[in-house]
């Protein structure tokens, strides 16, 4: 008889809608007295159905964390740079403290630096620049990790080599939702666990060969690209990984259910 064998779990983010007037007023009503704005709603909202879910690994927030960090940024004004960058900490300490209450242990995602969609207008030269921006990020998320926070998931649809050098490490996971071949070498030469969607797992592994690959997240797992990815790692290797784009509402019951293979 065939044994059953459940797989962890891991979140990299989510992107929860807009709340109506009526969700949002009664939600800050019952979180008087703590930072309670429509940011701190979605980044509560991104985390509950995971914690519900029970992912093995949770990670609040996502791309739309990015007006939080541009709202705390001083020295920039309309998505330009325009003086020296310094961080404003309170409002990320807040959302921090929140995602602690809601499930200790969870990670939080936010865009990647240059996806903020800032233009130097002051540095006026690329790797002050990028030093300067990731200097910041830094900030955030020493702030965010000092209040309880595991680490953070940056999430990307390009990559930039200087930024990648960096910031990627231990305590933050560089995450591109839809890499080609040439994303996957860029990641993997900084960092040898990757994330890749269920259909582009055999990209993946025709760079076995070139490539330490210690840990394969596979976003949308199903039954097949488990298959494949046991074909080619041990099962403590694989992890089935979700990001919640479309704010589905079954998402991650869905995932842990399919998180699952028999031998």
């Amino acid at each position: 008889m065939a044994k059953r064998h459940v797989l962890p779990t891991r979140a990299f983010g989510a992107e929860p809608g807009t709340p109506d007037v009526s969700t949002l007023a009664a939600w800050i009503a019952e979180h008087k007295g703590r930072l309670a704005d429509i940011m701190t709603w979605r980044v509560d909202q991104s985390l509950a159905p995971q914690a519900e879910a029970s992912i093995t690994m949770p990670c609040a927030g996502g791309t739309f964390y990015r007006d939080r960090i541009l709202s705390c940024l001083q020295g920039v004004t309309g998505r330009k740079a325009t003086g020296e960058l310094h961080v404003d900490t309170p409002d990320i300490i807040e959302d921090a403290a929140g995602i602690v209450v809601r499930k200790k242990g969870a990670w939080c995602a936010m865009p990647a630096p240059h996806a903020l969609g800032i233009r130097d207008e002051y540095y006026e030269d690329e790797l002050e620049w990028n030093d300067a921006i990731c200097s910041a990020y830094r900030t955030i998320m020493r702030a965010m990790r000092d209040t309880g926070v595991v680490g953070h998931v940056l999430i990307t649809d390009s990559l930039v080599p200087a930024e990648l050098a960096s910031l990627a490490g231990k305590n933050v996971f560089y995450f591109h939702p839809s890499p080609d071949t040439r994303s996957l070498e860029q990641l993997l030469d900084r960092q040898w666990q990757v994330a890749v969607p269920a259909d582009r797992l055999s990209r993946l592994f025709a760079l076995k060969e070139e490539y330490t690959i210690r840990k394969v997240f596979i976003i949308d797992a199903d039954a097949a690209a488990i298959s494949l990815a046991r074909q080619h790692l041990d099962p403590d290797q694989i992890v089935c990984g979700g990001y919640n784009s479309r704010n589905e509402e079954d998402y991650w019951k869905d995932l842990v259910a399919r998180a699952v293979y028999e031998s």
